[in-house]
């Protein structure tokens, strides 16, 4: 039997689009290798959104080449739609499938390994045109005249083409993003190290691409047109793993507040989304009359009303898309994590206009302020960039100070890396790299002083937290980590608070439990404690 290995760069949405991968492979008879090097097949599903990200794609490309050469090597994800012909040109290369053909990437490959004359070890694929897949009506052919990869619709059916042909280049399959309106779902776990059955928090990615056109961000233009995964096939998801044994479910996009916008009327319930804003699992709230659409707060909604799901978290949600209905949700129900990740980019006015960001610093101010006072104990957390073009020490310094006086509890500090094709790679002034590199200590380092002063509030306190996996032995109290013995190593569980803290138990406890624990100390950037009653 063949076999498969799906490795993913980068974010959560990415990550979900590779479970979705693995579905689709072992719907059609292949087996998950372990490893890349026992693969017959390595799926490297790339993500594109800094420079850095392109070299770790090309760097792992080469690593499963030294590793394994009979395999075939099959890249996708968001550096294959955006540089396909600059990936196939790579050595080892077998078979790029940009993320407008992903959601059949494991039938192009199977039909490909059926029509071989060699099988699945063969150096390179056979070319087959997409037309001969049974799903699929167009294909991805390269004009002569120009170097652009773009669809052509092809209504032949398959006994009209005249078989497989040998390509001189790699073949490519990858179209117009824009017209692509699929959406890939199944979920992403938090594996436990060292054990594969001990999964936990399933991450199930909701909506894909994005509509807004930030001057920085390649991403619209390798994930296409914002889209929402439609209601009932969430709560399919969601109860089966709820019926699964799953106790907490993550829920995330790439803009995912901008959920239900894309739906129509007709994939709504006659009878509205049943909310318990109110605290009655029994009212009922229509969307908007005017519009009919379902809106971000709607799904939440279903999802409490139509399962029994533990608890809910939501992934980062743009800070416009914080609605005072969405916060008033968040805050009174008990079955929705005490967590908010509001992207903030930038604290200066001036940066945001260049970044064509559709805040300004006070509506954000605004926003965070909204959630702290509804929610006194949640985690608040951001994205940062330094180093934007232009970006002046008084720009920096706005955003410096807007992070320490706003009550962040994390923050994700990235440098600006240039995207080909971005409005803001063609700004002059960029930053010196030294420079951007030395503001993102700064903020770093005031990230850090921020994040463990949240932590110390909660010494004493009770807090729920999921545990996660059991990790063996360590110091649990300050005590034994200045005056260590063998006798200071305790077990203990590594376990996630309802807000969003790293949370070290005494003893082993199973994964994948809800439960109480008093917290004692904040030691190596985790709260310690004990299950209490």
């Amino acid at each position: 039997m063949s076999t498969y290995y799906v490795e993913n760069f980068g974010c959560r949405a990415t990550q979900a689009d590779g479970a979705a991968l693995e579905r689709q492979f072992e719907q059609r008879g292949l087996s998950r290798a372990t490893t890349p090097a026992q693969a017959s097949v390595v799926v490297l599903n790339t993500c594109t959104v800094t420079a850095a990200a392109d070299q770790d794609a090309r760097a792992a490309i080469r690593r499963v080449r030294r590793e394994n050469p009979e395999a075939q090597i099959v890249v996708t994800g968001c550096y294959a739609q955006r540089a396909p012909n600059e990936i196939a040109a790579l050595s080892g290369v077998s078979l790029v499938v940009g993320n407008s053909h992903k959601h059949q990437l494991a039938e192009i490959v199977t039909t490909q390994m059926r029509t071989s004359d060699v099988g699945p070890q063969a150096s390179d694929f056979a070319f087959v045109p997409l037309a001969m897949l049974g799903a699929i009506a167009s294909s991805a052919v390269q004009s002569e005249t120009d170097s652009r990869w773009t669809p052509k619709p092809d209504v032949r059916s398959p006994a009209q083409h005249p078989g497989p042909t040998t390509n001189d280049q790699r073949p490519i399959y990858v179209s117009d993003i824009f017209a692509h309106t699929e959406l890939q779902a199944a979920p992403v776990f938090d594996v436990t190290a060292g054990n594969e059955h001990a999964r936990t928090r399933p991450n199930l990615k909701v909506q894909d691409g994005c509509d807004n056109r930030c001057s920085f961000c390649v991403i619209p233009s390798v994930r296409g047109q914002s889209r929402s995964l439609p209601i009932d096939q969430v709560l399919v998801e969601v109860n089966a793993l709820v019926n699964s044994g799953y106790r907490e479910v993550v829920i995330s996009g790439i803009n995912l507040g901008r959920w239900g916008r894309d739906l129509s009327a007709d994939r709504l319930p006659a009878s509205g989304f049943r909310t318990n804003i109110t605290g009655s699992e029994n009212a009922f709230r229509q969307p908007k009359a005017e519009t009919r659409k379902p809106t971000f707060e709607n799904l939440i909604c279903a999802i409490l009303a139509e399962t029994t799901l533990e608890k809910l978290r939501i992934s980062s949600v743009e800070p416009m898309d914080w609605t005072d209905e969405l916060i008033s949700l968040v805050a009174s129900s008990p079955r929705i994590a005490k967590h908010a990740h509001i992207p903030l980019q930038s604290g200066s006015d001036a940066v945001l206009r260049r970044m064509h960001r559709k805040y300004r610093p006070w509506h954000y101010r605004e926003k965070i302020e909204k959630i702290r006072a509804a929610m006194p104990t949640a985690a608040i957390g951001a994205d940062v960039m330094v180093g934007f073009p232009g970006e002046t020490t008084a720009e920096f310094e706005a955003t410096r100070r807007m992070i320490e006086s706003l009550p962040f509890t994390y923050r994700h500090v990235f440098t600006y890396s240039a995207r080909p094709g971005t409005p803001a790679a063609s700004l002059t002034n960029q930053v010196p790299v030294h420079i951007a590199r030395d503001r993102n200590k700064i903020l770093r380092e005031l990230a850090e002083e921020k994040k463990h002063a949240f932590m110390r509030t909660f010494i004493g306190k009770k807090l729920e937290a999921i545990t996660l996996n059991s990790c063996g032995a360590g110091t649990l109290s300050r005590e034994g980590a200045t005056k260590f013995t063998p006798r200071s190593m305790e077990p203990f569980t590594e376990a996630l608070t309802d807000n969003y803290q790293k949370l070290r138990l005494r003893g082993h406890h199973a994964p994948n439990q809800w439960l109480r624990a008093q917290v004692e100390d904040v030691l190596n950037d985790a709260l310690t404690g004990a299950t209490t009653g």
